[in-house]
């Protein structure tokens, strides 16, 4: 669905696809375009109408899941012993394995929506280890080394890549344009007694990624593991796991911040009561997945963990309408092994249109697998009970 130039007004819900505008009347709303001349961010209809849901092994060994949508709307399944899958047809069909480089993908592969261009950090181990970056100009298809600057945060920590959901490009404001994606700082090494220094934060690029700055620290120590999503606004959404927290503070539940400098500090901590952080039998956590639906002037975000009293099971999408203050509904995905799992959402003009691609570990068969889903199948799961599914939506359960 192409869009170009929009009116915001009356006719704004008839254009795209949902009811009452977040901008003010008579606004004119230009949609950021990608490398490939599409919109960035388009209508809602495309991930509504019936519910559709399958999902497919890609993978038989190993771990560590990220899934990102090029602007053309190839899906790159990344996979560590650093190797991607691709399908130019929005999923079906799949690619044979292609090599990246030599090392340890360290998540946070990171779509350049001005240049078209991916880019991988890769380790030579589990963290903290020496890392290169890695840059496809073709889709995925070839991948070369590269030079690159990592600038260390104002304590003189510099960030560790492993293992994080995917980057964004910033769409909105002073930062448009800019590459951020999440990173944690593990004080030297992953033993227990190091936890309560380990913190989450993030990195950022204005330069198209061969110059990076590290952020603030996220405001929560034992942090790992993240997320981060933009919102329409330009407000910057992270979402964390929590391996370790001092008494009185619960690491069995994901905590999230925002940030409204484009990504370099960190605000108004809060634990989410409703989105749980792994297995709720130990306080560990698990890397979990987060996508927002590009759609213009909404803030619908889905986000993928466990539900599970015990062991890594039991996987569950969960939908929220407002930016992630409240989670209204969710959806299981599978009921067996299922573990890391990272999410992106396809593009407006592709083949990617309308579906939603969870990247899991675990799954009916094999150690990696691909589901792919619209919203109406989120819709049509449970309510939680923390805030309502808007009335536009409630109509199509």
């Amino acid at each position: 669905m192409r869009i170009g130039t929009i009116r915001v007004g009356l006719l704004c819900g008839l254009l795209l696809g949902w009811t009452g505008c977040a901008v003010k009347p008579d606004r004119v709303l230009e949609p950021a375009r990608t490398a490939a001349a599409l919109p960035a961010e388009g209508g809602l209809e495309p991930f509504l109408g019936e519910p559709r849901f399958e999902q497919h092994t890609l993978f038989a060994t190993n771990r560590f899941p990220n899934v990102v949508v090029t602007t053309d709307g190839t899906v790159l399944a990344v996979w560590n012993g650093a190797v991607v899958r691709r399908s130019e047809d929005g999923g079906r069909n799949w690619e044979a394995a292609i090599p990246v480089g030599p090392g340890f993908v360290g998540g946070g592969v990171t779509v350049d929506e001005g240049s078209g261009d991916i880019l991988a950090f890769l380790e030579t181990g589990h963290p903290p280890r020496p890392m290169t970056l890695w840059r496809s100009q073709d889709q995925g298809k070839t991948w070369r080394k590269e030079e690159m600057e990592i600038l260390p945060d104002r304590f003189g920590h510099e960030p560790s890549m492993h293992m994080n959901e995917h980057g964004i490009t910033l769409r909105h404001g002073k930062h448009r344009g800019r590459l951020l994606r999440p990173t944690r700082y593990y004080a030297g090494g992953n033993e227990k007694e190091r936890w309560p220094e380990h913190f989450t934060n993030a990195l950022y690029s204005d330069d198209g990624g061969r110059t990076w700055r590290t952020s603030d620290p996220f405001p929560a120590k034992g942090t790992g593991e993240a997320a981060v999503a933009e919102l329409a606004n330009g407000d910057i959404y992270y979402n964390s796991r929590r391996h370790w927290a001092p008494p009185g503070e619960n690491p069995r539940r994901r905590w999230t911040a925002v940030s409204r400098d484009g990504g370099h500090r960190w605000e108004k901590l809060r634990m989410s009561g409703v989105l749980p952080d792994g297995d709720q039998d130990r306080d560990y956590g698990l890397m979990g997945g987060l996508a927002r639906l590009p759609v213009m002037g909404r803030d619908i975000l889905l986000f993928s963990n466990i539900d599970s009293p015990g062991g890594r099971k039991n996987g569950h999408v969960w939908a929220s309408f407002d930016g992630g203050k409240t989670w209204p509904v969710r959806r299981q995905v599978f009921d067996g092994a299922f573990a890391y799992s990272s999410m992106d959402a396809g593009r407006p003009g592709t083949a990617s249109e309308g579906w939603i691609y969870l990247f899991y570990e675990g799954g009916p068969a094999g150690a990696g697998t691909m589901a792919r889903f619209n919203l109406a199948w989120v819709l049509a799961g449970d309510p939680t009970g923390n805030g309502r599914v808007p009335a536009e939506f409630r109509s199509l359960k």
